[in-house]
């Protein structure tokens, strides 16, 4: 543990020294969607020990700190174990000369319309693209946006609302990529649960979405199970869903 936090402080005072010279070696990636990335899985003992020394988040106060469940805090009552940290660990593993930073920006109920310039969720008092764009902002200060990790649709899964789905999508990516300067920054999408007829309207536009749209990859949801609420993937299925999800990105990363 010891050699644990004197590591975290000489990381964390590094990024510090280099806030305004990014570390080609801090690979960030951004975390956005609503709650099935979120997470709201149960963290068990067994989950509150998950944790990588090279995988960092972003905190709420625009801190550096080792990355633990749950990363999110759109919704602290019932935030809990999402895909995020799997994603992370399994991208540290697969290159170890670097670190890798986590930015959640997930907001828990948030349709695709909450994610344009200005639009405003109720809900949770946030502007889910501002606060994103803010939070993306300052860490390009600190390292090197490799890639977003989007899941989201269950708010837009009813079939008048899946109709405009990739258009709105295909806009959102777009003005990501305007934000972070790389029009080829890769983009891994989580399908939506199959465990609920209505989200597979969605389902069937991200098939299409590769083809239209370059540099993205659907990870599959096949045999994920939910926590019992008929909604939010179970924590097990959530950490099986970063791993894919990570493969996607490193496949586009290729």
């Amino acid at each position: 543990m010891k050699i644990l936090l004197s590591f975290l402080l000489i990381l964390s005072t590094n990024l510090l020294t280099n806030a305004q010279n990014p570390d080609p070696d801090f690979h960030i990636y951004i975390l956005m969607g609503q709650s099935n990335m979120a997470g709201r899985g149960v963290i068990t003992e067994e989950f509150e020990k998950v944790e990588h020394e090279r995988v960092l988040t972003l905190n709420k106060d625009n801190n550096w700190v080792l990355a633990k469940h749950p990363l999110h805090f759109d919704k602290p009552k019932v935030v809990g174990v999402g895909p995020g940290l799997a994603f992370g660990i399994s991208m540290a593993k697969a290159n170890k000369n670097v670190k890798i930073g986590l930015v959640p920006c997930a907001v828990g109920g948030s349709s695709i319309q909450h994610w344009k310039p200005g639009a405003y969720d109720d809900r949770t008092n946030t502007h889910p693209w501002e606060d994103a764009k803010i939070r993306i902002l300052e860490a390009m200060k600190y390292g090197v946006i490799k890639g977003i990790v989007w899941q989201q649709g269950e708010s837009d899964s009813a079939p008048d609302k899946a109709e405009h789905y990739l258009q709105d999508l295909e806009d959102l990516i777009l003005r990501t990529r305007v934000l972070v300067g790389n029009a080829n920054l890769p983009i891994a999408i989580g399908q939506l649960p199959r465990y609920k007829e209505q989200y597979q309207n969605i389902n069937k536009v991200l098939k299409e979405v590769p083809q239209e749209i370059p540099h993205t990859a659907i990870a599959s949801s096949k045999g994920l199970t939910d926590k019992g609420d008929g909604t939010h993937y179970s924590a097990g299925s959530s950490q099986k869903f970063g791993s894919r999800l990570a493969k996607k990105m490193r496949k586009l990363q290729k």
